[in-house]
């Protein structure tokens, strides 16, 4: 099973949106250069992280993109549905019933024993990625990687992090004296 690569830029940027301080956002064109992607390329699957609510797209000379919920409640099933579509990777196109040798529809009334071994087999993946949370893999990397690594990317987000100020406290700083 091939996944387009659009999957692990989205699960990196994920991942690297985790480490964002509160309602802080990371720009697109920051996690794109992060990862050596073209800022079109990764707006697209941001995009479509967006339209599926694993990430929050705040608009604005401050804004970027951000979490929609906590790396604890987003599954990487979320992600690779969200960038792959909901439709099984195989598709049984029944086959079997076209060909030179095909019979009456009446031949085949049991299930196309691949698509059944294929499926089966999908409903594996799918389980085992909606065991692993997005928290699962940041928790892996930070005990897992390179120290020199996990260094780099926390520093990259906090030198690149757009922190958010709330509309109440920027209503309450105008009233100052």
């Amino acid at each position: 099973m091939k996944l387009g690569d659009g999957v692990e830029a989205a699960i990196h940027c994920a991942a690297l949106l985790a480490g964002v301080d509160g309602d802080g956002t990371l720009p697109g064109n920051v996690m794109a250069e992060a990862f050596g992607l073209s800022p079109s390329y990764l707006l697209k699957h941001l995009k479509a992280l967006t339209g599926t609510k694993i990430l929050e797209s705040v608009p604005g000379p401050s804004g970027g993109y951000r979490l929609a919920r906590s790396a604890d409640k987003i599954t990487l099933l979320d992600i690779v549905l969200a960038i792959e579509g909901r439709e099984p990777a195989f598709r049984c196109g029944e086959i079997r019933q076209k060909g030179a040798y095909s019979l009456d529809p009446s031949a085949y009334v049991k299930p196309c024993g691949i698509n059944v071994a294929m499926l089966k087999a999908e409903r594996a993946y799918r389980t085992a990625l909606a065991e692993t949370r997005l928290s699962d893999i940041v928790a892996d990397f930070t005990a897992d990687a390179d120290p020199r690594v996990v260094a780099a990317s926390c520093a990259f987000v906090a030198q690149n992090q757009r922190p958010q100020i709330s509309k109440a406290r920027t209503i309450n700083e105008r009233k100052m004296p």
